[in-house]
């Protein structure tokens, strides 16, 4: 896998770099803002390019704007998105306005590289990838009037694990769970939000996500 890193914060470009060469993964070339980002992807074509929301000059989103111009314009170049916080906004126009490949994760967890391996493997293979910790989020905060009131405790869990892009074999593996329960559990859900039935990972993910966006 030949990947592209865009960090302007030198220990974070060199935790992140060292961290996937460890894994066998081959860092093509870095970047220091969202520019040279993008004139690295036009000349490098990398599997997927690993960047930050908040880049020169500017710190705002940078980043961001980065990611949707390099899925439409170099679709084969998954994108896997960092931030130092929470920023569900952002994650929410990252997958409406992108295609597939893309994901979200927080700093706090792209050094560990299991999780950051895993995350990049799956974009590269066309998934929508989103950090736990912004579903959780999205799902556990309160609402004055609560959407998903209606869901058990165990859906709510597969709630979770769909809207970060697991399969349904992957979700009852992690929750310990027969695949049939998974589906059965995912049939409930979306008939309790009213939600379209899909197969597909991608759209399941960006389903959900439409449907908790529109809650809050």
């Amino acid at each position: 896998m030949r990947i592209v890193v865009a960090e302007d914060q030198y220990l974070t470009r060199e935790g992140l770099v060292r961290v996937l060469t460890a894994s066998g993964i081959e860092v093509v070339a870095v970047a220091e803002d969202a520019r040279h980002l993008l004139a690295l992807v036009a000349t490098e074509a990398p599997d997927a390019a690993v960047t930050d929301i908040r880049m020169p000059p500017t710190h705002s989103d940078e980043g961001l704007v980065a990611a949707a111009r390099i899925r439409r314009d170099h679709p084969d170049t998954a994108v896997l998105i960092v931030s130092q916080h929470l920023e569900s906004g952002f994650v929410m126009q990252l997958l409406e306005d992108a295609q597939d490949g893309v994901g979200y994760l927080l700093k706090d967890r792209i050094l560990d590289p299991g999780v950051l391996t895993d995350a990049l493997a799956r974009v590269v293979a066309g998934e929508c990838v989103v950090d736990e910790a912004v579903i959780r989020r999205l799902v556990d905060r309160e609402r004055r009037a609560d959407p998903l009131a209606a869901l058990s405790v165990r859906e709510r869990e597969v709630l979770h694990e769909l809207a970060a892009g697991y399969t349904n074999e992957a979700i009852a593996a992690r929750l310990h769970i027969a695949p049939r329960t998974v589906e059965v559990h995912v049939g409930q859900i979306f008939v309790k939000l009213d939600l379209h039935q899909d197969d597909t990972s991608n759209k399941r993910v960006k389903a959900v996500l439409a449907y908790l966006r529109a809650a809050r």
